[in-house]
């Protein structure tokens, strides 16, 4: 049996920062990631896909040691849109103190993974990919110990386990189901937490071919936190995609008319591929959908990718096991502002560092400094817009002038906007009050029977 300092399930953003951290502080680390192909990389490596870009704040989140790459990046951003029903909001500030120079970049995936890999190898983590941990077994006797089952047979024992599975948590549910109450595991089961995203890479008429900015179409199909997207890649290509929770029955949404995306016709919610033909249509009247060609050379699958995303509040990890969850596994990401890399590899940064000095105690202190007033953000804003219809939207991005910052909507703004201003701030306060001490999490550290 092989014995290591630190064992990582997962070599995305999360577990790749989890093992350069504990490497570089001199742990023995292995990251195992079962690998999976994409049209455009090379080899195996970590279930990619592309989410919007990073917004300037999210590096400084991240807290690279080094620059994020140029060959890495796509586009550099000005502005984000909002596009309501009637009316459109255009940031071009997130209002928070950033050392970035831009509003942010887009940038590509897979590229993005492969460049954390070779810093985790550099610092000296062994990568082991095109195979999965079929078992975990826990040891609780004296110091903790792991001994995880490879698919292929192979058994390797650690004194530290970092989970970073992802949203799907296939290894992370295994390992947490032993020490948490039944109703703590039920709320934690995939189908049930997470939503799903479906994007295609499309080359767009350059006319219409908008580089400078993501933008997001709000109230146009029925969901909490669901909505179409376009972001640009390089040269003319974009992708054009959305997110939409699981399992949402068509005969519950109230004023089905209202939304533009959805047809009389339908008989139940239409799959991604629809939508994103609709989407087209209404957005770029004139054009035919064939003026966008799928690139098949790009993404997971002939120029396409389905994926989940977390959309639930995150997880505290019991430490005292010397485990410690990380990423879309921990439910650090969030299907409100689509994406989570930042979060991913600052939660996978901080647990692979306290792994490697013994500390392992302290990651769910250390994670909750370190990205808490982003989390209890994006808790705070998703729970908010939860029933919103598309005139809430637009009466959302009418209040155009208030701004978003570290500290949430700033009163003075809220107030010029009149009462309906007002109230919007009030909500915030209070939502924000309700999660104050690490509230949004919803599991603690002290509910697992270690």
């Amino acid at each position: 049996m092989n014995h290591v300092d630190v064992a990582i399930v997962g070599g995305g953003p999360a577990g790749s920062s989890a093992g350069y951290t504990a490497a570089n502080e001199g742990a023995d680390t292995v990251v195992i990631e079962k690998g999976v192909p994409r049209a455009d990389r090379e080899g195996l490596g970590p279930d990619s896909t592309d989410a919007a870009g990073i917004l300037d704040y999210w590096v400084d989140i991240m807290d690279l040691a080094e620059p994020i790459p140029e060959h890495v990046k796509h586009r550099e951003l000005d502005a984000a849109e909002f596009i309501g029903p009637t009316k459109t909001l255009e940031l071009t500030d997130t209002g928070i103190d950033a050392t970035y120079p831009n509003f942010g970049f887009t940038m590509h995936r897979a590229g993005f993974d492969d460049w954390l890999r070779e810093r985790a190898e550099n610092a000296g983590a062994e990568y082991r990919v095109g195979t999965s941990v079929a078992d975990v077994e826990t040891d609780l006797t004296g110091a903790p110990s792991h001994t995880l089952t490879l698919r292929d047979g192979t058994e390797i024992e650690a004194d530290y386990l970092v989970l970073a599975d992802g949203p799907q948590r296939t290894i992370t549910g295994q390992v947490l189901e032993r020490w948490l109450p039944d109703d703590r595991v039920e709320q934690l089961e995939t189908r049930r937490t997470n939503h799903i995203a479906y994007q295609e890479y499309r080359e767009m008429p350059e006319e219409l071919f908008e580089g400078d900015r993501i933008k997001f179409w709000w109230g146009y199909m029925p969901g909490h936190t669901a909505y179409p997207w376009v972001f640009p890649n390089d040269e003319t290509a974009a992708r054009i995609g959305l997110t939409m929770p699981i399992g949402l029955d068509i005969d519950t949404i109230e004023n089905r008319d209202s939304y533009r995306l959805l047809r009389p016709e339908d008989e139940r919610i239409p799959k991604g591929r629809v939508y994103l033909e609709r989407l087209i249509e209404t957005a770029y009247p004139g054009y035919e959908i064939d003026d966008f060609p799928i690139l098949e050379d790009r993404g997971k699958s002939r120029g396409t990718e389905t994926y989940p995303i977390s959309s639930t509040r995150p997880i505290e990890s019991p430490t005292r096991a010397n485990v410690a969850v990380v990423g879309g596994a921990m439910g650090a990401t969030s299907a409100f502002h689509e994406g989570g890399d930042h979060v991913a590899v600052r939660t996978g940064s901080i647990a692979g560092r306290l792994a490697a000095l013994g500390a392992m105690r302290a990651y769910n202190a250390e994670w909750h400094r370190a990205i808490g007033s982003e989390i209890r953000r994006n808790c705070i804003f998703a729970d908010m817009v939860e029933g919103n219809e598309p005139d809430d939207w637009d009466r959302l991005f009418g209040l155009a002038d208030n701004i978003v910052s570290t500290d949430g909507i700033q009163p003075r703004e809220a107030l010029y906007d009149g009462w309906a201003g007002t109230k919007l701030f009030a909500e915030y306060t209070w939502r924000k009050f309700g999660y104050r001490r690490g509230r949004y999490a919803q599991v603690l550290e002290d509910e697992y029977s270690i």
